[in-house]
């Protein structure tokens, strides 16, 4: 059955400007310069992440063209951006990244470029989750903070290499809670002021009235998830993308399909084994396939395990929101679809959804 303030340092280079990647995107740029106000009405913005892109527009309003570098279904974490987007780069007023080392590739992206606009780190003034493997009942956890104890941050940095998951500081998915989204709009709104062309005043109306729906967002969902006892609370999801969100509303972590925080690994077969029976020994009703991730290997965990699989249209939107018209297309929507199919897997009806969320 089918139903899925400090600023935090700008990402490692990730090899993405070679010499011919170089030399095409500053071609480009060369041809373009001084093109960004010629395009539109306003100010020209780029954005990283679908999540950052609608933080963005809905700020911006239509003061501005926004430019979104991934589309939905895409992964930041090898995402490598095209030429014409490189020059879209080179004429903007202002990039918006999402921050915390999800975009390992956006500094070389930034030199090849020779983008010199204002540079928007969403995840400001954010503590960030540790990157290593860990499940959210904290089994384990003294034992990795022991084995890391008192290691500098190149140390730290060499361990996480070493598991493959590097993210920088640690996990990138800090919009996975409404909370954190919140302080993301907040650092992306005082940043885009920086803007020339942009009224300070629409973007702060803006502002507010977005922060007023994700805190609606924010109580809908704990108002909804507090109906399940805590113990009750398990999931199961494609990978560990949900760390914020589930550590927001009490919810154990029972595992992920891709035991990495990167949606491009692969889980071996006793990976696959022990995660069927940890399924299976805590009583999980469900497996959530996530909407840009391929559903087989969480179909076949679920089948072992005889659980339901959420996949399909009833996947989970995790590192991407939606193609436009599905219940994904916006951050907000996202997390309404998420949490109740979640709920659902729960055995729970979810509560009305507050006006200020509908339409």
């Amino acid at each position: 059955m089918r139903r899925t303030r400090r600023p935090v340092p700008m990402p490692a280079r990730a090899g993405l400007a070679t010499a011919a990647v170089a030399a095409a995107a500053l071609g480009l740029a060369g041809c373009a310069g001084g093109e960004a106000s010629a395009q539109g009405d306003g100010p020209q913005i780029v954005a990283t992440t679908t999540q950052v892109g609608d933080f963005t527009r809905t700020l911006v309003g239509e003061q501005g063209e926004v430019t979104q570098l991934l589309q939905a279904g895409q992964s930041a974490h090898s995402f490598d951006p095209s030429a014409a987007q490189l020059r879209a780069l080179a004429d903007a007023d202002a990039l918006v990244v999402n921050g915390a080392g999800l975009e390992s590739w956006v500094e070389d992206a930034v030199e090849a470029s020779g983008f010199d606009g204002v540079l928007v780190d969403a995840s400001e003034g954010i503590e960030l989750a540790a990157t290593e493997e860990h499940d959210h009942d904290h089994a384990g956890a003294d034992d990795a903070t022991d084995e890391h104890e008192g290691e500098s941050a190149e140390e730290h940095a060499e361990h996480a290499d070493e598991h493959g998951h590097d993210h920088g500081a640690g996990n990138p998915h800090i919009w996975t809670d409404p909370a954190l989204a919140e302080t993301m709009v907040e650092n992306i709104a005082h940043g885009l002021a920086e803007v020339p062309g942009l009224d300070a005043d629409e973007l702060e109306a803006n502002e507010a009235d977005y922060l007023a729906q994700l805190e609606a967002l924010d109580a809908w969902i704990a108002e909804n998830v507090e109906q399940v006892p805590v113990a009750e609370r398990l999931l199961v999801t494609n990978h560990d993308a949900f760390t914020y969100f589930l550590d927001a509303y009490d919810i154990t972590f029972v595992g992920s399909v891709i035991p990495s925080f990167d949606d491009n690994a692969e889980p071996s077969a006793a990976e696959i084994d022990e995660l069927v029976e940890r399924i299976r020994s805590t009583g999980v009703a469900a497996v959530f396939s996530e909407a840009s991730i391929s559903p087989k290997a969480a179909e076949t965990i679920a089948r072992e395990a005889d659980v339901t699989v959420y996949s399909g249209e009833d996947a989970l939107y995790g590192d991407s929101l939606g193609v436009a018209g599905s219940e994904g297309e916006t951050y907000i929507g996202s997390q309404l679809h998420n949490v109740r199919l979640i709920l659902e897997s729960w055995g729970v009806e979810p509560s009305a959804v507050p006006s200020a969320l509908q339409g």
